[in-house]
C-alpha cells in the first residue's frame, strides 16, 4: 500500500470499535459527532442564526448528521462535494406497548424494521438500544449491551420441514423472550430507563431496537475478513467521517487548496424508503447547503451555481460474488471482497451512476491508488436501491453510487473484506479533496 494513503489496517480496527459502539442510528450519529469534534468541527443548531465563519461544522437531527467544512475565503457559489450514507440497519424495533408474553414467558413486542433476513435473528443473544425521550424535551441514549433478549426457533422435532423451507410469520414467530413470570405493563421501559440512569417516571417516549451483542471480529485463517453487525451502512458512515476529517485537517495544516466544500450527509430511514425529516427524501441536506450559501452572503443565483457544480457520492454496501449462489449474480460482473470499492450501475436508475460519474469516481480511486470494481445486477434478479437516485432527483445534483462489497447483507451479522473499509476511506478522501 502506498505511503501516500491516509488510512491503513488501523482504520479497520477502528471501524470494528465504531460498529460495536453504535447499536442504533442515534449512537452512530453521536459517535460520528464525537470523532468530528476531535478534528475541530463544532455543532451548529438549526434554530440559531448561522454565520460566515470558516471551519468544520455539523448539524444533528435524530438519527442523521450533516457535517461540512468551509475553507477560508470560500465564495457563496462554491460547490459542494458530498459523501452520502445512512445510519440505519434492518432490525427488530420495540413497539409502543412493548410488554407481552404467554404461557409463563415474558416477551417484548417488536416490529420488523426494513428488509431484514429474519432467520438471522433466531437463537441469537440480543441487547436493546436506542433513545429515551424525557418529559423536559431532552433525549438520552440507552444501551443494554449484554444478552437480554432471544428469539427462540422451534425445535426441528416439532417442524420436520424446517430445513426444507423455513417460513417465519413476522407477527407470531419473531417476538423475543426476556424472562419468566407475569407480564407487567411498563416493565421494559422501567428497566431500560434504570439502565440508562434516568428516572422511569421522566420517560415519555422511546425509540428502541434489538441488536446482536456479539462483537465484530476478524475471520479466516489469515484474518482477511471481518464479521460484524450493521456494516450496511456504518462502513460508509465511518469512512465518510474519517475522510471528511482528513481533508479538513490537511487543509488547515498546510493550506491545501479546496475547490469544493466537503460534506458528509448520513441519513436515517434508508432501509424503509427515506421518507422522513431525517431521511434522504426529506429537506435536511438541501436546507443545510442553502443556509451555508446564504450565510456566506449569497443569494438564489449563488445557490443555483453552487448546486450546479455539486457532486454526491452515495456510498452504500453492495453484493460481493457469493461462492454458493454465483448464478444469482451477473455472469460478467463479479465484485470480490478486498478488491476495492464497487461502482454500482443500473440503467433503470435504481442507482444514479452514469458514464460521467464513473469517470469521476475512477479518477478519485486512481489518485488514491485504490482498485475499483463494478457491480450490476443479473437481469433476472430485482435490483435494490440507495439514497443515490433520491439525492439526485430531490436536489438536482450529479450523484454516483458506490460502496463496499459484502456478503450476508441485511443479516444480523454481515461479512466484508478487512482491506475494503480503508480502501473506501482513501478513495472518499480523494473525492472530497477534489
Amino acid at each position: 500500500m502506498s505511503s501516500s494513503h491516509a488510512f491503513d489496517r488501523s482504520h479497520t480496527d477502528d471501524l470494528m470499535s465504531f460498529l460495536a459502539a453504535s447499536p442504533s442510528p442515534y449512537h452512530a450519529v453521536a459517535n460520528t459527532a464525537a470523532r468530528l469534534e476531535k478534528a475541530g468541527f463544532r455543532q451548529v443548531e438549526e434554530t440559531a442564526a448561522w454565520d460566515a465563519t470558516s471551519g468544520g461544522k455539523y448539524v444533528l437531527r435524530g438519527g442523521a448528521i450533516i457535517a461540512w467544512y468551509v475553507p477560508e475565503g470560500a465564495s457563496p457559489h462554491t460547490p459542494f462535494r458530498i459523501v452520502g450514507a445512512h445510519t440505519d440497519s434492518p432490525n427488530l424495533r420495540v413497539k409502543p406497548l412493548p410488554d407481552s408474553g404467554a404461557h409463563g414467558w415474558r416477551q417484548v413486542a417488536v416490529e420488523i424494521y426494513g428488509g431484514t433476513l429474519l432467520n438471522t435473528w433466531l437463537d441469537r443473544d440480543l441487547g436493546i438500544a436506542g433513545r429515551l425521550s424525557l418529559r423536559d424535551g431532552t433525549d438520552v441514549l440507552a444501551s443494554v449491551d449484554r444478552p437480554l433478549l432471544r428469539v427462540p426457533q422451534l425445535a426441528v422435532h416439532l417442524d420436520r420441514t424446517a430445513n426444507d423451507a423455513l417460513k417465519l410469520d413476522r407477527q407470531k414467530h419473531m417476538q423475543p423472550i426476556w424472562g419468566l413470570g407475569k407480564v407487567e405493563e411498563g416493565d421494559l421501559i422501567r428497566f431500560v430507563a434504570e439502565e440508562a440512569g434516568v428516572d422511569p417516571e421522566d420517560v415519555t417516549g422511546w425509540d428502541l431496537m434489538a441488536h446482536a451483542v456479539e462483537k465484530p471480529s476478524y475471520l479466516g485463517r489469515d484474518e482477511e475478513l471481518v464479521a460484524g453487525p450493521r456494516m450496511d451502512n456504518l462502513i460508509s458512515v465511518h469512512a465518510g467521517a474519517a475522510a471528511l476529517a482528513a481533508v479538513a485537517q490537511r487543509h488547515a495544516s498546510d493550506g491545501t487548496e479546496l475547490p469544493y466544500i466537503p460534506v458528509l450527509a448520513a441519513f436515517d430511514h434508508e432501509e424503509n424508503g427515506s421518507q422522513s425529516d431525517t431521511g434522504a427524501d426529506g429537506p435536511l441536506l438541501g436546507t443545510v447547503m442553502e443556509r451555508s450559501v446564504y450565510a456566506r452572503g449569497g443569494g438564489y443565483e449563488d445557490r443555483a451555481r453552487a448546486f450546479a457544480g455539486t457532486i454526491c457520492v452515495s456510498s452504500d454496501t453492495g453484493h460481493a460474488i457469493h461462492p454458493n449462489y454465483a448464478e444469482r449474480h451477473d455472469p460478467t460482473h463479479h465484485p470480490v471482497v478486498n478488491g476495492g470499492p464497487i461502482l454500482k450501475v443500473n440503467v433503470n436508475m435504481r442507482y444514479a451512476t452514469d458514464g460521467n460519474g464513473r469517470a469521476l469516481f475512477a479518477g478519485a480511486c486512481e489518485r488514491a491508488g485504490v482498485p475499483m470494481q463494478t457491480f450490476v445486477s443479473n437481469n433476472s434478479v430485482s435490483c435494490g436501491t440507495t439514497i443515490g437516485p433520491i439525492t439526485a432527483a430531490r436536489h438536482g445534483i450529479q450523484t454516483v453510487d458506490i460502496g463496499v462489497a459484502i456478503l450476508s447483507m441485511h443479516s444480523a451479522r454481515e461479512l466484508c473484506g478487512a482491506d475494503d473499509p480503508f480502501l473506501l476511506a482513501n478513495a472518499l478522501t480523494e473525492f472530497l479533496a477534489g
